[in-house]
């Protein structure tokens, strides 16, 4: 009987869908923060973030307590930033200024918590439990 090209076909489009499926619902729930960019602004500082939301929901509101360091360590000031709300498995880029911060004096960013966890996830500790900070700067982030 001579080959069906159609019906491999198919039988090799299923196979790849369905090891996709099982790569995707085995993936680990996950909130990515990348600090992307430091910019001098007008004002101070304009910091740019990418947040991915893979925690398998909509997040309604989500705010992050930052602590800010000086090059030499000394904590200069804590802010919380209204990341407002991240679609499931969507990255967003955020920018945010900080008014008399001067780029070129951080140190390091530490996420000191995050004070606001809301929308279709459960429970809403699942964003501090599933962050994951990255960096593309010579700049130490993270937890």
């Amino acid at each position: 009987m001579p080959p069906r090209p159609f019906a491999a076909t198919l039988a090799l489009i299923l196979l790849c869908s369905s090891v996709f499926a099982q790569e995707s619902a085995s993936a680990p729930a996950s909130l990515a923060l990348e600090l992307n960019a430091l910019q001098p602004a007008e004002a101070g500082c304009r910091v740019t973030f990418l947040a991915t939301n893979r925690l398998g929901g909509q997040l309604d509101r989500a705010a992050v307590e930052l602590a800010l360091f000086d090059a030499a360590g000394t904590i200069d000031r804590i802010v919380t930033l209204d990341f407002k709300d991240l679609s499931k498995d969507k990255t967003k880029v955020l920018q945010f200024e900080l008014a008399g911060l001067q780029c070129d004096g951080l140190g390091r960013l530490l996420v000191n918590d995050i004070t606001v966890c809301e929308g279709a996830i459960s429970p809403s500790t699942l964003c501090l439990d599933a962050l994951q900070t990255s960096t593309r700067l010579d700049l130490d982030f993270g937890v």
